[in-house]
């Protein structure tokens, strides 16, 4: 059986919900938790934009399609996903991340992440 990691945020605070429409994370329940079976570290609560989407489907992740065999309407711009640690720091080098949700983004990001990046591209409140 899986256990999750705690939930804690980038900030070592409860983590937030991510999104519920769409349901994301790795357990599919609207956080951005993990556990030591994320091999992907879907992670990062990341805010949809069409440059993101354009360079996730560009490098093999389609993202935008929906695939409604898995119950997928594809994501648009505004909608908030955890993404994987490393997909969000490869479009961060390549100049194209989106926003993201900081207290919505779970602890592990930081293994793959700095937070100074991650803090580049947080969401104005």
């Amino acid at each position: 059986m899986m256990k999750m990691d705690p939930e804690l945020n980038v900030y070592g605070d409860p983590i937030e919900p991510c999104s519920f429409s769409p349901v994301t994370g790795f357990f599919r329940d609207g956080h951005c938790n993990t556990c030591k079976e994320d091999q992907g570290s879907h992670t990062v609560c990341a805010v949809m934009n069409e440059e993101f989407l354009a360079f996730s489907k560009y490098v093999g992740n389609d993202l935008s399609t929906p695939m409604p065999a898995y119950g997928f309407d594809g994501l648009k711009a505004g909608d908030s996903w955890c993404l994987c640690a490393g997909r969000f720091l490869q479009a961060h080098d390549e100049g194209c991340a989106p926003t993201v949700n900081l207290h919505a983004t779970h602890q592990r990001a930081l293994e793959i992440v700095p937070l100074e990046v991650l803090e580049q591209y947080a969401v104005q409140e």
